[in-house]
């Protein structure tokens, strides 16, 4: 069971307490960062959360057949994240108000405020049950929210890599994650059994809110169907691909037969006739084409896209805010600008003899 950002595992005390009680084995980490100070959380990257997650799942399997993740706010993206990975070694994952992105404008200044702020005021916790313990850093280390936004763009990415049974539940009255992080999840996994839970009660952190009871109950009843056998694994987009693929190339064998038997000539006294037909054979290996202002693009393409990804990789520093796309794009629309250039206009590209 994963909790928060700036959180600690008391903010997720009560359902993990729950779980316990219900006879589940329960081991909740302390993420990288969490529970000394918050400067500790601009010392540390994305990747130091999922170790941790990673490092507790594994032992956990060690004494257990088998092994559910639960996660809260960040935990749930981290909880995604071991899904993706380590999908076919999970029973199943339950999500809380998982996040994945935030569609604020403010969000976006995140990485270039942090080059000058350490961190800025973060207030109290999202609870609307009074009297809700303090379970966090009262202050938002803007290094670490930016790590945050690094994991989210993973984890968004390869949602389709999540094909195990899954538990979505959120809050309608949440004013840290919205419910449309949430309903991206449902429609992007590839999980065949998906259970959608709703707390109406509840802002941002349920399991010390109003539907608490309702959490508790909802998971216990999720992880009792999957192990019944009720809630059960989706075909992974890899085998969905494999198994379209066989579709396709079966429907394609089929489509070139024919049951007509008067014709003349067959397919392959077709091909025998071009094999000794000097007119018909045009010489491979054409010459590459004069270097003109197009090639000259395509080059520039080729070695700017190139460098532009080589630099981005090893440096860390994305000078134009997307990634390596725009070299990878400029390299692959150099390289297929360079073969049509090298195509000859005589050659047939279409997809076999007409019959």
């Amino acid at each position: 069971m994963i909790h928060g950002f700036r959180g600690s595992p008391a903010s997720i005390k009560p359902w993990a307490h729950s779980l316990h009680e219900k006879g589940l084995t329960v081991a909740v980490p302390i993420l990288a960062g969490h529970g000394t100070h918050w400067s500790d959380l601009n010392k540390v990257k994305w990747e130091d959360w999922y170790d941790v997650v990673e490092k507790e799942f594994l032992e956990l399997k060690k004494h257990c057949d088998q092994v559910f993740v639960a996660g809260f706010s960040l935990g749930g993206a981290l909880a995604l994240r071991l899904s993706q990975i380590r999908g076919s070694e999970l029973a199943g994952t339950i999500l809380v108000n998982a996040s994945i992105y935030d569609e604020r404008k403010r969000f976006k200044l995140v990485p270039a405020l942090s080059l000058f702020l350490s961190s800025i005021p973060g207030g109290p916790g999202d609870v609307a049950k009074e009297g809700a313990p303090r379970h966090g850093y009262d202050r938002i280390p803007l290094r670490g929210l930016n790590q945050v936004r690094k994991l989210w763009e993973v984890v968004e990415r390869d949602l389709y890599l999540v094909d195990l049974p899954l538990m979505v539940s959120y809050s309608l009255n949440d004013h840290v994650v919205h419910p449309v992080c949430s309903e991206t999840i449902i429609d992007n996994v590839y999980s065949s059994d998906i259970r959608e839970v709703i707390f109406e009660n509840s802002f941002h952190n349920v399991a010390l809110d109003h539907d608490a009871e309702l959490l508790n109950e909802e998971s216990m009843d999720f992880i009792l169907d999957v192990l019944s056998g009720e809630l059960t694994r989706g075909e992974s987009i890899f085998e969905s691909d494999e198994r379209e693929l066989i579709d396709a190339e079966f429907e394609s064998m089929v489509s070139g037969l024919s049951l007509d038997q008067s014709a003349p000539t067959t397919y392959l006294d077709e091909l025998d006739a071009r094999a000794y037909d000097p007119e018909g054979f045009i010489q491979p290996n054409p010459k590459l084409p004069a270097a003109d202002q197009t090639s000259r693009f395509a080059l520039l393409g080729i070695v700017g896209g190139g460098a532009y990804m080589l630099f981005e990789m090893f440096t860390g520093i994305d000078l134009l805010g997307a990634g390596p796309w725009p070299g990878v794009l400029g390299f692959i629309g150099g390289v297929a600008t360079y073969i049509w250039r090298s195509a000859r206009p005589e050659d047939d590209f279409g997809d076999g003899i007409e019959l």
